[in-house]
């Protein structure tokens, strides 16, 4: 059994979303009436591509390119601001991702801040995210951060070892990282989150603690540890870098052990929250996002949408292109309408892949039926020591590290379908791209 099927940090995934004809912003504004709302920029340039990323970004833009882009975003925004007057919005939430957002310039940075507060309305308690890799860490955008008040910072380390940046084709080494956290430290972020990678090649499990024991030792707010996962598009498949599952599951569960031993609440398969205080339930699933730039998806009830997805950096690109010459944003035209089961399969995923898990009763009102007899499945898992049942369902320890097998189990049959299309039709575009054994 492979345990490492799929990442499943949403659902469905872009690769199943399609064109659509008709829906538009004004259509489904309601919404995002009033309060509690989340807003995301995507930023997708970078200085280099790793060899893991399959994300939309692209390297080596101008400034000018850039300005471009930020423009676009501000007329996106500007539309979206005209739609929304009327219903008051208040997004309690932003984050910036990308990409490297902190590649803009201090003066784009502050373009973009201002541009964000002058379109759009922001709680008093707003949390906004900003992520940020070490190369592109300086004083300097950091202050603009602090100033903009920013609370959560995440940095991608992956690891604290030369050799294993190497692997992954990171730009920075060990020593960048060091300066990078150091310095984001001292400005006293609210959280500041760090990335780790298991099942690098080369990685054994003395090393993968050795980056962690360092970690912890900056006293980060919190903790990711990822899989490698080596996916269509990504330089370390043209390079033939096949990932090792059972030397990765290995690792994983050191990793989480020493982890928890050294003070850290494990909320799902990734994320480890300094303190052992328990993890409040948080409703996921029927939240609404705003998504601005290209790259991002925004999520409006049924309505999940977004531009095109794309890996290579030709196709980027050509979608880039696309957004910078849009003249009405508030047109959809890409994305997916959810049916109530699809509805369902998405409220159980947000909830059982994250403890403490999908509180019954809740599900009983928002849905009317129960959950065990909608997913017959889940009584399989509970026999097998997966989940247990109380309150809550939530995964056991067993089933939380099998979080990226057991989730791609309640993906539908037409989702798949979806998916494994859209596969099909990349892979001959991407069997046309030469391999790296082609380019020597």
């Amino acid at each position: 059994m492979n345990p490492y099927v799929q990442y499943m940090y949403s659902y469905p995934h872009k690769t199943a979303y399609r064109p659509l004809s008709g829906p538009s912003l004004s259509e489904y504004a309601p919404l995002l009436k009033g309060e509690g709302h989340g807003l995301y920029l995507h930023i997708p340039f970078c200085q280099t591509k790793c060899g893991y990323c399959n994300l939309f970004s692209v390297t080596g833009q101008t400034q000018e390119r850039i300005d471009r882009y930020l423009a676009a975003v501000e007329q996106q925004s500007r539309q979206y601001h005209e739609v929304l007057k009327p219903y008051q919005s208040v997004f309690s939430s932003l984050d910036i991702g990308g990409g490297t957002p902190l590649l803009l310039t201090e003066r784009q940075l502050e373009r973009v801040f201002g541009s964000l507060n002058q379109y759009f309305q922001f709680s008093e308690d707003q949390r906004t995210g900003v992520e940020t890799a070490p190369n592109q860490t300086t004083r300097e955008k950091l202050a603009i951060l602090k100033q903009a008040g920013v609370s959560r910072i995440s940095m991608g380390i992956q690891s604290f070892s030369d050799k294993e940046l190497g692997a992954l084709r990171r730009q920075h080494n060990a020593k960048q990282a060091r300066e990078a956290l150091t310095l984001i430290q001292s400005f006293d972020f609210s959280c500041v989150n760090v990335d780790f990678i298991y099942g690098i090649p080369g990685q054994t499990v003395d090393s993968l603690l050795a980056s962690l024991k360092e970690a912890i030792s900056f006293e980060p707010d919190e903790i990711f540890i990822y899989p490698l996962y080596v996916k269509h598009g990504a330089g370390l498949e043209r390079e033939g870098v096949v990932p090792e599952p059972e030397k990765a599951l290995i690792q994983y569960r050191v990793a989480r052990d020493f982890l928890k031993e050294a003070g850290f609440r494990q909320d799902s398969m990734r994320r480890f929250v300094k303190g052992s205080e328990e993890r409040r339930f948080s409703e996921c699933g029927y939240g609404t996002s705003l998504a601005l730039g290209c790259g991002g998806r925004s999520y409006l009830g049924r309505l999940h949408f977004c531009s095109p997805y794309a890996i290579t950096k030709k196709e980027c690109l050509l979608r880039l292109d696309e957004y910078e010459q849009t003249e009405d944003y508030t047109k959809i035209t890409h994305g997916i309408l959810l049916s109530e089961e699809e509805l369902k399969r998405r409220y159980v995923i947000r909830h059982l892949l994250i403890r403490p898990g999908l509180d019954l009763s809740r599900y009983y009102n928002t849905f009317g039926s129960q959950v065990m007899e909608d997913f017959s499945l889940l009584c399989d898992w509970e026999k097998d020591g997966y989940l247990w049942r109380g309150e809550y369902l939530s995964l056991t320890d067993k089933g939380l590290e099998l979080s990226d097998y057991l989730g791609p189990q309640l993906i539908s049959p037409e989702i798949v379908t979806a998916m494994a299309e859209w596969e099909e039709l990349y892979g001959k575009t991407y069997d046309s791209l030469p391999r790296q054994s082609e380019k020597l």
